[in-house]
């Protein structure tokens, strides 16, 4: 059965009621090698800016390194369920099942002085996130293989729980997350596994 999922988020800060981010997802079970996934115009592929994030490879940036989720060498993983991995060089064209995450990062920031930087820094973070939960997802995939449909909602549903009972939390005191143009960006995430 092929499956293909579409997903829209929009979001807006009250601090800055002219700004906009809208992150337009599609899964497919390809390689990445879909050029309009998301049906965009020919005015909007050319706007665009594609960019591979591979989950397999090391991030360096600055923005992994906020985001810190815990490192984990895809090029030596194996699950112990499925028997996927490692993701060895080459592995989006080699492995099967695989599928891939295109997303849509619309930002839009226009504030004179500081708009165009405001755009970069947010989908620079936003591209970290995907990368840091995508490689997350496969290193876990045998906490999440072979769930039904239900017990992925449940799933989802603590995980909601958990994470707005975080948030509710106010900041600790010197902690380093303290007060921290129109793009058109397209961020493809490839997910998949070597059997």
């Amino acid at each position: 059965m092929v499956r293909i999922s579409k997903q829209q988020d929009s979001y807006q800060c009250p601090l800055f009621s002219k700004c906009s981010l809208t992150i337009d997802t599609v899964i497919r079970p390809d390689n990445g090698c879909s050029e309009n996934a998301h049906n965009l115009t020919s005015e909007q592929l050319a706007a665009r800016e594609v960019e591979v994030v591979d989950i397999a490879l090391q991030s360096r940036d600055y923005w992994s390194k906020v985001i810190s989720a815990p490192n984990v060498d895809l090029t030596a993983f194996r699950s112990q369920r499925t028997s996927r991995g490692p993701l060895l060089k080459g592995w989006m064209d080699s492995c099967r099942p695989v599928m891939t995450t295109y997303k849509l990062v619309i930002m839009d920031a226009p504030i004179w002085g500081l708009g165009e930087r405001l755009e970069d820094c947010i989908i620079a973070g936003e591209r970290a996130l995907f990368l840091a939960c995508h490689r997350l997802c496969f290193a876990w995939i045998d906490e999440w293989y072979g769930m039904t449909l239900d017990q992925i909602r449940e799933m989802e549903r603590q995980t909601d729980l958990l994470l707005k009972k975080t948030l509710k939390k106010p900041a600790k005191a010197g902690s380093k997350h303290d007060g921290k143009r129109k793009t058109l960006k397209e961020e493809i995430v490839a997910v998949g596994s070597c059997t």
